[in-house]
């Protein structure tokens, strides 16, 4: 009898269960600060004759990104609610036109994620980092590049924990004048990949 009562007042769901969620406040509402991400994609971009750049450099590209969220929800009662992350971005592609030639990366992302109520998540970043790549005169004419880069994405949340995510971004490869010609690659790169967090 005394058993039956003491499973009886034993709550349903933990205070150790609540926390173990990745969410604030259920799917959409915002992510609890302290949440990692692992998102992996692959995708092809488009060369643009933007900027200094004189050649249009298309290619395939694939991405592993670590992310940390470090703030808790911002913005609460505003259109624009959500977390801040950092993410650090390995990248890696080949060039298939004008000419065949690979590059690799590495680039530190700050991420904004949007809390909207809902399974769809948008969110806008932006990163700066290091390049080495073998694409060369009129644009490039060094191994060593930096990479800049801004865009953004949206998650739609398959389960609680797993998204479908596609991203754009704005690619741009330069020396920042340590050798010339260095007029600059720039790239339109779209990206479809899946994202867990937890």
């Amino acid at each position: 009898m005394l058993l039956a009562r003491h499973a009886e007042a034993q709550p349903t769901n933990s205070l150790a269960d609540e926390h173990s969620s990745l969410w604030a406040e259920g799917v959409g509402s915002g992510f609890r600060k302290g949440t990692m991400e692992l998102d992996v994609g692959a995708g092809a971009g488009l060369g643009l004759e933007v900027l200094t750049g004189v050649g249009e450099h298309h290619w395939v590209i694939g991405i592993v990104d670590y992310g940390w969220i470090f703030s808790d929800v911002v913005g609460k009662g505003h259109w624009y609610r959500g977390n801040w992350e950092l993410l650090a971005d390995l990248f890696g592609g080949y060039q298939f036109s004008p000419e065949g030639a690979y590059f690799v990366g590495l680039s530190p992302h700050i991420r904004y994620n949007f809390a909207t109520g809902s399974r769809f998540i948008p969110f806008i970043d932006v990163g700066a980092g290091a390049t080495a790549t073998d694409i060369r005169e009129p644009d490039l004419s060094t191994t060593f590049e930096f990479n800049l880069q801004g865009g953004g994405g949206l998650h739609y949340f398959l389960r609680d924990d797993l998204a479908l995510t596609f991203q754009w971004r704005f690619i741009h490869f330069s020396n920042a004048g340590i050798k010339y010609p260095n007029t600059g690659v720039n790239n339109s790169t779209f990206l479809l990949g899946l994202s867990w967090f937890w």
